[in-house]
């Protein structure tokens, strides 16, 4: 089951500002990027299941949080059903994060006061996964929408907490533009953790990097 309940799960995401996405179906080498990651300062990993027998290998990976690097908090990514849901929060996934708003996905989590962040893409959308108790909203894709979405949802909501997917880079330039508008933190994947980083195995190159987007993040929110 879940060691961080979604308060906390949340309170992290604020405090970080970043959520790294990752998958790769080598176990050892996700436990090489995994602690890359936390050694470059990140406390959140989102583990995408995209492959077969994606959920085996995220066993092996929390499993490996959980022994060697206190405080790191893994949730999975691009699940669409609550079967699937319920599987990883069974695996003691910790956030569970979706491309589109499922209500049965939203019941699943909630029973266990589990986060889960559902992609969303209007204001209607928005109000309805709030409504499910949603404490932090996926925007997705963040690259079709953009910061000036964000920042006219924060104008008749200042409440709702936006992590946008997709079209975040590490550039100082593209996150202030996300932060301005009033995110609560964002998703980084490939613009973080490269294929040239995994093909090179370059292990300490990822860690500067994810170090160096948490001091820009850092300051472009103060």
């Amino acid at each position: 089951m879940a060691q961080y309940s979604r308060i906390e799960v949340a309170s992290v995401m604020r405090e970080t500002g970043m959520v790294p996405l990752f998958y790769h179906p080598d176990i050892e080498l996700g436990k090489k990027v995994l602690k890359a990651c936390y050694d470059g300062g990140a406390r959140l990993m989102e583990f995408t299941s995209r492959g077969d027998f994606a959920f085996e290998i995220f066993g092996e990976l929390n499993k490996y949080a959980i022994a060697e690097l206190p405080g790191m908090i893994m949730g999975v990514g691009s699940i669409t059903d609550a079967g699937a849901a319920s599987l990883y929060m069974q695996l003691g996934a910790n956030f569970i994060v979706t491309p589109s708003l499922r209500e049965d996905i939203a019941i699943a989590c909630n029973r266990r006061k589990v986060l889960w962040s559902p992609g969303c893409g209007s204001l209607t959308e928005i109000n309805r996964a709030e409504e499910l108790g949603c404490e932090i909203v996926k925007l997705f894709p963040g690259s079709t929408y953009g910061p000036g979405f964000v920042k006219a949802i924060k104008g008749p909501q200042p409440w709702t907490s936006v992590m946008p997917t997709g079209g975040v880079s590490t550039e100082t330039s593209n996150l202030k533009g996300w932060f301005d508008a009033g995110v609560t933190c964002v998703g980084m994947g490939s613009q973080l953790i490269s294929k040239d980083v995994l093909a090179n195995k370059d292990y300490k190159g990822l860690e500067n990097a994810v170090r160096e987007a948490m001091k820009t993040i850092n300051k472009v929110r103060k």
